[in-house]
């Protein structure tokens, strides 16, 4: 029973450990982008991007199960596998973007990332929005926003305004770029002025725990020219955007269009295996190994890159990045046709969709938790997102078909029709 479930992990797993849904869900399998309950009832799977190319993909699965039966150690042995991996990753990427050191999670890529910014530059003031989330290490969690850190924020680390949809910096849409930049080049002069000097500035660049708030193509032109006239490095975190999943583009800062110093990956990077990678140019990374001994026994092992390789191959061979702007255009398209007094705003990259909740710009969050709840009931599984957990977020695994989409979108044309406002 889902009562005992809960008060077993309450005494094994401690108080305050998160679930979704007023009536948690005991998950028991998945495939593809289904997954089933204990009781054997079917759900589909609108918000796992950790299982980038569908539950227990076959060729993951195969990947794994051969290489573990074959040979797994660290990367203190020479093995082929991490180099063939980082050639492959590496490959996909721009702006002699061509070496990377491989983790085991987002969070320890971010770490990472932060501290080749101090490397590179000498300097620890380090920037985020004030609406964001990169992970639980202790240095990255100084920048999210969840709860803040016992005694405070650091000294070093400065939180800015966050693009928004209903309440947009600058006081208009077209005035946000603008904005956003003038709240940096604030911190960096606030970071100088305190004596930490500027290392880095670290954003999601669809700025997806912020909402996604609708930016697009150029918006980061005006903060990346006052980031390089500071002579600080662009910290991008790719956990949520990366690997196609935007559709037009393999990467976030790809469809945004500007060139970081410095890209995290993890979640979706081998399809539900612990891995995640910092990539980088060659100075960077020498500067990084210079400052810093850096060692991770887990990271890049041939387990975990025989997974991310075969991740990579079924991205490819299966045509997933194309399958996210084909069939995301078609499910915005939908989601857009969607009727209520409480939508303020529908939007998406690819395979990653928002519906924003609003009454005369207040945000309405216990409605949002509703539609997921009633979603739930229906079959369907979504999650919450924004600052006031007011946007129905919804990122479903890349193999998310047409027919898939016209399900997700008659469930909420229903769930809203008996919704009042």
């Amino acid at each position: 029973m889902t009562s005992d479930l809960l008060a077993r992990r309450a005494r094994l797993m401690g108080p305050n450990v998160p679930t979704f849904y007023d009536d948690p869900v005991e998950i028991v399998r998945g495939e593809g982008v289904w997954l089933w309950d204990a009781e054997g009832r079917r759900y589909l799977d609108c918000y796992n991007n950790v299982a980038h190319l569908g539950h227990c993909h076959p060729k993951v699965v195969e990947a794994i199960a051969a290489q573990a039966a074959t040979l797994n150690t660290h990367t203190r042995y020479l093995h082929r596998g991490i180099l063939d991996y980082i050639e492959r990753l590496t490959g996909k990427f721009g702006h002699d973007l061509s070496q990377a050191i491989m983790v085991c999670t987002g969070s320890e890529a971010n770490d990472v990332a932060l501290r080749m910014a101090q490397a590179v530059t000498g300097k620890t003031g380090l920037i985020a929005t004030d609406n964001t989330y990169h992970g639980n290490t202790t240095a990255v969690a100084h920048l999210s926003t969840r709860r803040p850190p016992i005694g405070g924020y650091p000294g070093h680390v400065r939180r800015v305004p966050a693009p928004d949809s209903l309440a947009p910096l600058g006081g208009s849409l077209a005035a946000q770029a603008q904005a956003f930049a003038a709240g940096v080049a604030r911190a960096i002069e606030e970071l100088e002025a305190a004596g930490h000097g500027f290392a880095g500035l670290m954003l999601c660049p669809i700025f997806a725990n912020e909402g996604t708030p609708g930016v697009g193509p150029g918006f980061m032109a005006p903060t990346v020219e006052v980031v390089r006239r500071a002579g600080g490095l662009i910290l991008c975190d790719e956990v949520q955007p990366g690997f196609g999943r935007v559709g037009a583009a393999w990467w976030g800062h790809e469809l945004i269009g500007f060139a970081p110093d410095v890209v995290t990956l993890g979640k979706p990077m081998a399809n539900g295996h612990p891995v995640g990678a910092v990539v980088t140019r060659p100075d960077v990374m020498a500067a990084f190994r210079e400052a810093f001994g850096y060692f991770n026994t887990f990271g890049g092992n041939p387990v975990s890159c025989a997974a991310a390789l075969a991740t990579l191959e079924v991205i490819e061979d299966e045509g997933l990045v194309e399958n996210a702007r084909e069939v995301g255009a078609y499910a915005l398209e939908m989601m857009r046709g969607l009727h209520h007094p409480l939508i303020a705003d529908t939007r998406g990259f690819g395979l990653f969709f928002g519906i924003e909740f609003a009454r005369e710009g207040a945000p309405q969050s216990d409605f949002c938790g509703r539609v997921v709840e009633a979603a739930k009931a229906r079959g369907i599984l979504l999650g919450r997102v924004g600052r006031a957990q007011h946007i129905l977020k919804m990122r479903p695994p890349m193999p998310f078909s047409r027919e898939n989409a016209e399900m997700l979108v008659e469930t909420l044309d229903a769930i809203l029709r008996e919704m009042p406002a």
